[in-house]
């Protein structure tokens, strides 16, 4: 057994994953005392005997400082030989250590890279109490130093800023391990008729803004139908007074006046989140987004102040900015800023389809297309024209009760029209 652990022990360049987990181990244990360090470790090991644990090694066992920081800094240098033979030093009194420490020697002892391989094993251990002399003594395999050092404790301060880099003995730049970097995103095999469309512009605007949402936001999604036949109604009675303005009408104004009106009873929702200083920020005015798609790519426009806004005038600024951004020509104080964001996919809208949030807002409503389908309205089973809405929402700062209720508010505006009419500027 032993020749197999020397065969493990031999020193080579494999072993420097061991500094990786060596690490990582150290990372995660940090600040925790193990108060049964010395039986972890015989049976991790399996080099102790139960008289090792019967006797263990006193508390009082002390450690010179500048071994122990000149084994760490081998360690993440990499000087593995080296590394092993000061740890080696270190064998008899690992009970008493910071846990982060006696960590890195069980690390070692498993790999081959602790007391057998630094050291052959002593002729005979000492000989027992006499009370004892019938019973064999079983070899301690790990070396004992030649003498205790009078030199002070190493205290758990002292290992932790060697840990974190602050040693009294900076480990100079060329002694470092060297950083491993992200391994690189695999490129896609190439094809002979590929055709390779670079992102620049706006579509690597949009690239970036949705994969950091992403990646920020804790999303969580909530859909439901909506009822529209009175808010049909209701349009179709005002499209021409609409059509004597000049304002083409459509379901979207009496979404954004139904946004508006839920916001004003939820105001958490009319905010942005604020991640480097960690604050939700409510905002006091009500500007929506509206995305529109355009051959560059999707365009988020704001209708500012809907709040303050008549169903025709919200009308006839969606017209005005959704022109403006298809054109690309959309003056700086239409884009950005906005503190909610609605998006229609119209006729293609399909059953759900959960959108991205415009971050840093923290909600979104997706508009689905309109179809005609069986309802229950009272006791009867009529046909209706549904509409469903999906919903996103940054978990992180808007509860899951918070979204359902706003979102129920604003299927209760959309499905009883006359409070719209009542309540709106």
């Amino acid at each position: 057994m032993r020749a197999q652990s020397r065969e493990r022990a031999a020193p080579t360049k494999a072993r420097l994953p061991v500094v990786v987990l060596a690490c990582a181990l150290l990372a995660a244990c940090a600040g925790k005392k193990r108060d049964t360090q010395g039986e972890t470790d015989a049976r991790i090991v399996g080099s102790a005997t139960p008289s090792d644990q019967q006797e263990p090694v006193p508390p009082t066992t002390a450690l010179d400082p500048v071994q122990v920081r000149a084994a760490y800094s081998a360690l993440l240098a990499g000087r593995m030989d080296e590394a092993r033979r000061l740890f080696a030093a270190f064998g008899a009194a690992q009970r008493v250590l910071p846990a982060r420490l006696s960590l890195v020697l069980v690390v070692f002892h498993v790999e081959g890279g602790g007391a057998d391989a630094a050291a052959p094993a002593p002729a005979s251990t000492p000989a027992a109490p006499a009370a004892a002399a019938s019973a064999p003594v079983a070899e301690d395999p790990r070396p004992v130093p030649a003498a205790a050092a009078p030199a002070k404790s190493v205290t758990r301060e002292e290992v932790e800023r060697d840990l974190n880099g602050a040693s009294a003995e900076p480990v100079l730049a060329e002694d470092a391990a060297p950083v491993a970097k992200a391994p690189a995103a695999p490129s896609p095999s190439r094809q002979p008729a590929d055709e390779r469309q670079p992102i620049r512009g706006l579509r690597k605007r949009v690239f970036e803004i949705m994969a950091r949402s992403k990646r920020t936001a804790a999303h969580f999604h909530y859909v439901d139908e909506v009822d529209v036949a009175a808010i049909t109604g209701l349009k179709d009675r005002a499209k021409p007074s609409a059509e004597k303005a000049g304002v083409k009408l459509t379901f979207l104004p009496f979404l954004v006046k139904a946004v508006v009106a839920a916001l004003e009873r939820h105001p958490r929702l009319n905010s942005v989140f604020d991640d480097a200083a960690m604050e939700l920020v409510l905002r006091k005015t009500y500007d929506i987004g509206i995305a529109t798609s355009t051959e560059a790519g999707l365009m988020v426009p704001v209708v500012r102040g809907c709040d303050r806004l008549s169903i025709l005038e919200i009308a006839s600024e969606i017209d005005r900015v959704a022109r403006a951004a298809r054109a690309r020509k959309s003056p700086r104080e239409d884009l950005g800023g906005s503190s909610f964001t609605i998006t229609s996919l119209g006729r293609l809208g399909g059953l759900m389809a959960p959108p991205l949030l415009n971050y840093p807002e923290v909600g979104i409503m997706g508009v689905h297309a309109i179809k005609k389908k069986p309802i229950v309205r009272g006791d009867q089973i009529v046909i209706g024209e549904v509409m469903n809405l999906s919903f996103s929402f940054d978990h992180r700062v808007i509860d899951g009760d918070v979204g359902a209720k706003f979102a129920q508010e604003i299927i209760s505006y959309l499905q009883e029209p006359n409070r719209l009419v009542v309540e709106m500027a």
